[in-house]
């Protein structure tokens, strides 16, 4: 197993985000998941032991899945596939050659169940995103209808929250209700593909590009970096299920005495074989098979 923190590729980098590397091979993009890890919009030091390939083969998984429903951005993730120059090991089971596309300005957010910062602003305002709900209710209760609650893409900082009706003058009207349409698809066979394994898909956010004006499915895709899924024999409404993410170095975190701003903490190596592990179950439990890299 080799840690990939860092890449260095024979072409041009075009982005370097949290966790993923883009490269820019002029009529296709290579996009890498590193084994970086991120909380409170914050990089650690440390890796995660196949973290990157375990994001990487979950997005392929569901992009596989949801075909019927929607075109995806993949081009190619088989090495030998790649230029002869890009065939490197670094690159095997991370790596994805995908379509260049004109990406939507919008995050796609899908919510099945009231939890996290929509669970935090009903208790507010008896709202998500704007959109009132009954009142009553419970935190992780199931909406009868998934939400979907779009939200602005900020280059820094946090993504803002957006009206349906906003995102209708941003991107055009016609093509708002599609993106609404296919997110609320793409989560409800995501959903009950999870229900199968024992698994909830609480929540998700998808992103969309358009090529030769045609939307297609693009970015990561149901992985536990873009999504809240929880242990089904877990759940009842009025409680917090232990989210199967990132919620156990969050809480790990969270009762430590770092301030949650940069520089991020070493982390133990305790915290990083449990966080390793928990991608690796994840990725198990959805595939139904063990990560072969």
């Amino acid at each position: 197993m080799t840690l990939v923190t860092e890449t260095n590729i024979p072409t041009k980098l075009l982005k370097k985000g949290k966790v993923r590397d883009m490269y820019d091979l002029e009529d296709s993009l290579l996009m890498i998941a590193t084994d970086r890890i991120s909380a409170f919009d914050v990089v650690f030091p440390n890796g995660i032991p196949y973290k990157g390939q375990c994001l990487t083969q979950i997005s392929l998984f569901w992009f596989n899945m949801m075909k019927d429903i929607i075109e995806n951005h993949v081009k190619t993730a088989e090495l030998t596939q790649y230029p002869k120059e890009l065939q490197l090991e670094q690159l095997k089971g991370r790596s994805i050659i995908i379509k260049k596309t004109d990406v939507l300005p919008v995050e796609c957010i899908v919510r099945g169940y009231l939890a996290g910062s929509g669970w935090r602003s009903y208790q507010k305002t008896g709202e998500v995103c704007g959109i009132a709900l009954p009142e009553g209710m419970q935190e992780s209760e199931k909406f009868d209808t998934p939400l979907f609650t779009p939200s602005t893409k900020a280059e820094e900082g946090h993504d803002e929250n957006i009206s349906f009706e906003k995102m209708s003058e941003l991107i055009g009207s016609e093509l708002a209700n599609q993106v609404k349409q296919k997110s609320i698809e793409i989560y409800k066979r995501g959903n009950e593909h999870a229900n199968s394994k024992g698994m909830i898909l609480a929540d998700t956010k998808f992103e969309f590009g358009l090529l030769d004006n045609k939307l297609i499915l693009i970015d990561e895709l149901l992985t536990p970096d873009s999504s809240r899924f929880w242990p089904m024999n877990e759940w009842k409404p009025g409680s917090t299920p232990n989210s199967l993410d990132k919620e156990y170095l969050r809480q790990y975190l969270l009762k430590s005495d770092w301030n949650q701003k940069p520089p991020a903490p070493t982390l133990p190596q305790e915290v990083v074989q449990e966080t390793s592990r928990r991608y690796l179950e994840i990725y198990k439990t959805l595939t139904g098979r063990e990560l072969n890299v």
